[in-house]
């Protein structure tokens, strides 16, 4: 991202290329974002970024949050960002002690049935806690009304875009 996080000059598709990796991609939630602009702040960014996750037709938050990878995805299979959130970039060593075989099994049954239940990905932001810290509170998530599932999956999008979009601060030596 440019050292301008608003980009409120940028073109469209600048505009949508610098964002994509904060919200894993997610196509019709950054256009409506492009549209939105301009922001001025971070501050003012972030909270249209949230009112606008939660007023956007239903299956437009579900392409939202199903942008995010499922917890405990192969690490193959998930976004540069993801990867170190999920805590792939670790020793293969510590990950092999720290995520035993029978953690990646229960998450793969969690994640079965919570997409069953709700129609929609487990995304949390995760926050440095490993995946086997993660799994009473996916298990806690299934007996959750679908609608503040949703709600809350759409709230923590707009959190892990804030934590990335600081990662990327740190990363090129600027403040937020």
């Amino acid at each position: 991202m440019s050292s301008d996080p608003i980009l409120d000059g940028a073109s469209d598709e600048a505009y949508v290329a610098a964002l994509a990796p904060l919200f894993e991609g997610a196509p019709r939630y950054l256009a409506r974002l492009a549209a939105a602009r301009p922001f001025e702040t971070r501050e003012a960014f972030f909270a249209q970024a949230r009112a606008i996750a939660h007023e956007m037709p239903e299956a437009e938050q579900i392409e939202l949050v199903d942008a995010h990878p499922r917890l405990g995805a192969p690490p193959g299979t998930v976004s540069a960002m993801s990867y170190v959130e999920q805590g792939y970039d670790v020793d293969p060593k510590a990950e092999a002690i720290a995520d035993p075989v029978d953690i990646a099994a229960e998450l793969q049954r969690l994640n079965d049935e919570y997409e069953a239940r709700f129609g929609f990905r487990y995304c949390v932001f995760v926050a440095g806690r490993t995946r086997e810290e993660l799994v009473p509170d996916m298990a806690a998530a299934l007996g959750e009304e679908r609608d503040d599932e949703l709600h809350r999956a759409l709230d923590a999008v707009v959190d892990i875009a804030q934590d990335r979009l600081a990662t990327l601060d740190r990363t090129n030596g600027e403040t937020t």
